[in-house]
């Protein structure tokens, strides 16, 4: 199939009050590695004024970080049937990217330092906890390889290696896996809660991750498995994405792999 008769429409949720921590640049790497390859890209805000048919309008998802005041006005305004919407998207397979407070949206609760529990879509079985205005926050670089399956899987068909994340957390929470996959194993940093070793959840084809960076800037190859898996979804035919130059991203992940002595990771 012509990569430039596709088109991707990427669903940007609540870009005014979750997007704190730079986290628009995953919403910018999905657009440019698309459009690089010739295919069209649109970028919609969900927010307070979207109605269910934009959101079911979206082959991809993206979704940032927020301050626990956002949070709880974003998990108001996200009930009844824009939350119907967005947990059949996802169930049918849409995928999508949430870090930081957005992963926290499609778990059962987030309990904040102060305040009562903010109840969440209770998509992936996961909990998350503030341990109080006192707890250390969780901030640093964190490196993890990705374990949940099948995404592990396709990237290291894809890479010829085992597919090894890199990004920067900051976060009170912690987050508390039931039965859903963790999506990797931590190397570096604390991960969800700074216990288990585990980081972030993998759900169908929804990634939720502490890491910022952003993300997809960092790892370049999560951003390829996305618009593939979306391009493959909405048109259900497989699809080959020509390659990118990504010497830069290489070379910025070897630095930051020798600056954490890591560098016997693949630069991937």
């Amino acid at each position: 199939m012509n990569l430039e008769q596709l088109e991707l429409t990427i669903g940007w949720l609540y870009p005014t009050l979750m997007s704190t921590y730079g986290d628009r640049g995953n919403a910018i790497s999905l657009q440019k590695r698309a459009q690089w390859r010739g295919i069209g890209v649109k970028i919609i805000p969900l927010d307070q004024q979207t109605s269910c048919e934009q959101i079911h309008q979206a082959d991809i998802f993206v979704g940032g970080g927020a301050q626990d005041r956002q949070q709880e006005i974003v998990m108001r305004d996200l009930r009844g049937a824009k939350a119907d919407a967005l947990r059949a998207k996802i169930e049918e397979g849409t995928p999508g990217v949430f870090t930081c407070g957005a992963p926290q949206l499609l778990g059962h609760y987030y309990e904040p330092a102060l305040g009562q529990r903010i109840e969440g879509l209770g998509l992936l079985d996961f909990v998350s906890k503030h341990p109080g205005p006192d707890a250390r926050r969780c901030i640093g670089n964190v490196v993890f390889e990705l374990t949940a399956s099948p995404l592990a899987q396709d990237l290291e068909a894809m890479l010829g290696t085992k597919p090894i994340v890199i990004g920067f957390e900051n976060h009170g929470g912690r987050t508390f896996l039931g039965k859903v996959q963790a999506l990797g194993k931590v190397l570096k940093g604390y991960g969800n809660n700074g216990e288990d070793g585990t980081e972030g959840a993998f759900y169908r084809n929804a990634i939720a991750t502490y890491s910022h960076g952003p993300l997809l800037p960092k790892n370049p190859f999560l951003a390829d498995w996305l618009i593939q898996t979306a391009l493959q979804q909405k048109y259900q035919t497989p699809v080959s994405l020509t390659s990118l130059d990504d010497t830069l991203a290489q070379q910025a992940r070897l630095a930051m792999f020798k600056r954490l002595d890591l560098s016997n990771l693949s630069l991937a």
